[in-house]
């Protein structure tokens, strides 16, 4: 009897993937198997030091198949959607690895970024990390935001276009100015100019006048009017820098090699593109 209740759960989770089913909720767990809180959480305590169960937030599980046990944990893409509808939150993934998505042939993303209405800390899942991103109004970027399908369902990703004012707004999640650029570059084909003017005000106009900057100086000027009248529907620009750490002290702040005056920025050094 002892040894039928220690591979209940590990039965269990075998018939949910047999079922095309990566995770599972304690409580679910609980119902389905007839066992105590106590007994639950023992058994997969056990599961989780065999590398079978990873616990990426309170009471939820994911599952970790034969072929990913060398790995620690599935892809993110797995089990993302799920453990946001856990936490209830709204949430898309974005940044560095939703340009990936969208085909951007930069270097390897370190972190499955996310952003969300939630300051959640970052789940290191074997040797995957999700970092997470704080956005209040979600709502105001709705439009930007679609279904991308996954192995094992759907998750909310970010539009070109979202993408694009993203890695503007959080500098540090997107591996500085060069990066930046690189990135901008491989997705500049691929923007809707009316799309990109429709979502700009939802950022801060700094975030949209360094995104312009940016997008005219890699050959895209025919693509920007419609965010350049975008963040023009208010008081006249004030002067921004396109690489704040570059003027963070004035004494040692190199001279401005240009000021655009289209989309005032000040541009003390010109970003180094990867080939």
């Amino acid at each position: 009897m002892m040894t039928d209740r220690r591979n209940a759960l590990a039965k269990y989770t075998t018939r949910l993937l047999s079922e095309g089913r990566a995770v599972f909720s304690r409580e679910e767990a609980q119902r389905a198997l007839g066992i105590s809180r106590r007994a639950f959480l023992d058994a997969a305590e056990r599961q989780q030091r065999r590398g079978h169960l990873i616990r990426p937030r309170s009471g939820f599980y994911v599952i970790v198949p034969p072929q990913y046990l060398a790995l620690g944990a599935p892809p993110p893409s797995w089990y993302i959607d799920p453990v946001m509808r856990h936490e209830g939150r709204a949430y898309y993934v974005g940044l560095l690895k939703a340009a990936e998505l969208h085909g951007a042939s930069h270097q390897a993303v370190m972190a499955f970024q996310v952003v969300t209405d939630k300051r959640i800390p970052e789940i290191r899942a074997g040797r995957s990390m999700i970092s997470f991103h704080y956005r209040k109004d979600m709502e105001a970027v709705a439009a930007g935001i679609s279904d991308h399908k996954t192995d094992t369902g759907s998750m909310r990703i970010s539009s070109v276009e979202l993408t694009m004012l993203d890695l503007l707004r959080y500098p540090h999640a997107a591996a500085g100015l060069d990066n930046v650029a690189t990135v901008l570059r491989d997705l500049g084909g691929r923007f809707d100019s009316a799309k990109l003017g429709k979502l700009a005000p939802a950022f801060a106009r700094s975030v949209g006048q360094r995104l312009g900057h940016l997008l005219d100086s890699l050959g895209y000027e025919d693509k920007t009017g419609n965010l350049h009248d975008a963040i023009l529907g208010g008081p006249t620009l004030s002067w921004v820098e396109l690489e704040r750490a570059q003027a963070a002290d004035a004494d040692l702040a190199p001279e401005p090699i240009q000021r655009d005056a289209r989309w005032h920025v000040v541009v003390r050094r010109a970003p180094e593109l990867d080939e």
